[in-house]
This record gives structure tokens, sequence and C-alpha cells, in this order.
């Protein structure tokens, strides 16, 4: 064992290190989860953590064209101006990038910046896990979570010259990842707030990109106003991403689940809460005319329905509903992603005390539970039951996971996932595809434990 840059004493990738002041008597300490996660990972996918690895880089023309397509180019004024006041000298070089990790901008000390230059941490370098390791950036990419990686806790040993905190960034208009904004610093220097000033900056962008999207829509509530005004019916005006600009007739909901390709040339659609609606495209936005009120249910699609979670994408799942009223997509939360998950692999049915279990390892935390419960269920109407909660028997669920079974909801540290992803990586059990519930693979055991193939994970908590 031997030190790396001043560091603790740090063994081989396995995912253990040593801290001085627990090397004796205590012994080696694990790594943090997420860590071990993510080197876990990178030891599946054969990377070396003795050879330094280039970046992937995008050409000037492509890393513009990119810059302009995450509109996170506003944010940067009070970035710059936050982090780095006039006469300030901290040691830490400010980096965005967008979703899937690619540096869009970074600034900082001329000479901290020629350090990061050095292992190819520039603008238009791709800074993911699989390119080049652990990193905060490439963790808070994959898991949509805050990250901070210290040091040692880098996979590459080229990197634990550094610490880095990283934070996502999230469109207010979707709730998706917009980007991920990363403080670094040199690990014998470390800023001590690193992590909360990190958190800082992502709260700030995200409150510019929040007041970019409420004057957008008062840009188009001032033309939907006057266009309202002609109709004698119901009807209301939707931004891109499915916010209310303006309504008459009909009680306008703050925000309405558009298609995850949105409506395309318009024509009649079926829209939760709404009916079915006649959509029409606007400059900024969707001109909805409800065919007539009707309550946010889906009772006439439980007959018939088919429900489908698509995680395949960490950063992004998706729940396609399909029945006879018609068909419609909604991203969830991520929250939501794992209540349904859960009620997946569970069709007979959880109580509120269980999902508590098994998301908080608290089963007190019902009123939690229920209120996330009650919101979810303005998009599924009657396709969710309760006492105990539940999908309608009738209605078929299926659940597409990832590749990688550490690529599962990665953002959650939920006791039932985590407990899902071991088993789904010991290939003890298979995501639920459609007419059932989770299946143990060929090579599991009768008595597995799993979440998933079990209830024995649960505790016996009382009807919901």
């Amino acid at each position: 064992m031997r030190r790396i840059g001043g560091g603790p004493p740090l063994s081989r990738p396995t995912g253990r290190y040593v801290r001085p002041e627990l090397a004796e008597p205590a012994g080696p300490t694990a790594l943090r989860p997420e860590i071990g996660d993510s080197w876990e990972r990178l030891r599946r996918l054969g990377l070396d953590p003795d050879r330094a690895r280039s970046a992937p880089r995008l050409p000037l023309g492509e890393l513009e064209e990119l810059r302009r397509a995450t509109g996170l180019e506003q944010v940067l004024p009070v970035l710059r101006s936050t982090l780095f006041p006039p006469g300030d000298t901290s040691p830490v070089v400010l980096a965005v990038s967008d979703p899937k990790a690619r540096l869009l901008w970074r600034d900082g000390e001329a000479r901290l910046k020629r350090d990061a230059d050095a292992l190819g941490f520039e603008p238009g370098a791709l800074w993911s896990e699989d390119a080049v390791g652990t990193n905060g950036i490439g963790l808070a990419a994959r898991t949509a979570r805050a990250s901070t990686v210290h040091s040692v806790e880098h996979y590459l040993r080229s990197h634990h010259g550094w610490t880095c905190a990283a934070v996502p960034i999230r469109d207010p208009r979707t709730g998706r990842l917009a980007g991920v904004v990363n403080l670094s610093s040199p690990a014998t220097d470390s800023h001590p707030y690193l992590r909360q000033l990190t958190l800082t900056a992502a709260r700030l962008a995200e409150t510019e990109l929040r007041a970019g999207h409420l004057e957008a829509l008062h840009r188009l509530r001032t033309v939907a106003v006057p266009l309202l005004a002609r109709f004698g019916g119901p009807a209301l005006v939707v931004d891109g991403a499915g916010w209310t600009a303006a309504a008459t007739g009909v009680p306008g909901p703050p925000r309405l689940a558009l298609p995850q390709d949105s409506w395309g040339a318009g024509g009649v659609h079926w829209v939760p809460t709404l009916g079915e609606c006649a959509v029409e495209p606007l400059a900024d936005g969707w001109l909805v005319r409800p065919a007539a009120p009707r309550p946010a249910e889906l009772a006439e699609q439980a007959e018939s329905a088919a429900l489908e979670l698509d995680l395949r994408r960490p950063d992004r799942p998706e729940l396609r509903v399909r029945g006879s009223a018609g068909a419609w997509s909604h991203s969830p939360s991520p929250r939501h992603a794992e209540l349904l998950l859960l009620l997946a692999l569970h069709r007979d049915g959880l109580s509120a005390a269980q999902l508590a279990e098994a998301l908080f390892a608290d089963p007190a935390r019902t009123v939690t539970v229920r209120a996330e419960l009650s919101r979810l269920r303005r998009h599924l109407g009657a396709l969710l039951e309760a006492r105990p909660y539940r999908l309608a028997s009738c209605a078929e669920a299926a659940v597409l996971g990832p590749d990688d079974p550490y690529d599962l909801l990665p953002g959650s540290d939920s006791p039932a996932v985590r407990l899902l992803r071991a088993d789904l990586v010991r290939g003890l059990l298979r995501l639920p595809g459609r007419g059932g519930g989770a299946q143990p693979s060929a090579s599991s055991s009768a008595n597995s434990s799993s979440l998933g193939s079990s209830s024995a994970a649960l505790p016996s908590g009382t009807t919901a």
C-alpha cells in the first residue's frame, strides 16, 4: 500500500481505502456506497486505475451548438459574479457540463486551469464515469444527485490530486436534468465549504432558469389572452413543457402532462385530467380545447390499460399508458419512479407503512408516502388503487430496465432499490414484463429474499 500525492494510503481499487486515523486498530473502512458502486461498475468495464485516460473532446463548432442547445449560457454571469468576485483568489475551478457530462464552460485561476488542462479537464471534453472514471461531474450526471469525490475516491490515480463537488441543475420547466455545475480544487488546498458553495451555485443557476421561464410564460400570456377571448367554450394555452399560460371556461391546471414527443402537428389527443382535446400548435406552445369536461380519472382505461415504466435512461424515467381512451406518456419524478417500480414489483399491493420502510427505512413516514401517492394518482387516476396501494389488477404492467443494473434509478438510495440492484447484479431477479410481477431468474434460489421476488424484505405493515 502506498501514498498518492500526500493523500491517505490507497490499495488498488477494490472498494476499500484506509484513512490514516482508522488504519490502526480499526482497519480498512469501506468506501461510501455511491463511490463503491461506481468503482464496481468501472471494474466490470475493465478500466485500469493506473492508466490515465484521455477524455474525448468535441470540435469547437459542435461545442458551440451544444452550448446553445442547453440554454445554460444565461446562468454563467450570475455564477461567475458570485463565485469569483473581484479580488477573490479562492483555489477553485468552475465547470458547467451538459446532462451527459460533456464540459461546456470552465473558469477559474489561470494556474489551476493549466493543471486541469493536463488532465484533459477542458471545454468539449467528455467527463462521464465511463470515459474518465469516478468523478464528481460523471457521478452527478449519472445519478442526478449532488456528489462530492475526495482525492483518492477518484478511480484514476492521476486524479487523486483533486477534490470536486458537483450538483445537478434541473430545468424548472420539465424537472429534467439540464446540466451539472462543478467546483474543483487541489486536494491539498480544498475549499472548506466546497460542497455547500456548489449547492448554492446550482440553486442560483436554477433561479436564473426559472426567471427566464416566467418571462417566457408572460410573453405567451400576452398572446394567449386575446386568442382565448375569441372562443366560446373552454380552452387553455400552455407552453412547450405543458405549463398553463392562460385559461378560460376550465380550471386550468398548473401544468398538463404532455406526451414525451409532444403533440406533433396537433389534432385530437387524450390529455390526463381533461380527456379528449383538440390541440393546435402555437409559436411557443399549444392551444388546448377540451371536447367535454370530465373528471381526472382513467376509469375508462382501466379495463384494458397497459402501463410501461421505462427506466433505461438513468436521468429520465418515463411512464407510458395505453388504453381504450388513448395513450399518453409522462416523466415521473424520482420519488414517483421509485413508487411505480415498487408497485409494479408487488402487484398484490403494499401498505403505506411497507412503502415507507422500503423507501426511507422508516415505517412511520406514512404521511410522506400518502402525499406522494396522492400526487401520483393525479396522473394514474383509477389505475392506482388503495387499501393496500396497488396498480389496478386488470391493468398490465412492465418495467424496462437499463443494461447495467447499477444504472437502475442510480440516484435512489432507498433500501428497496439498493436491494433490487444487488439482486439484479447477482442474476437473482428479472424485472416484470407484461402480465405479472418480478420473476426469479433461472439461477436464483427459491427462497430469494429480494424485494422483487419476496415480501420478506418488507415489514408486515397495516393496511393503507
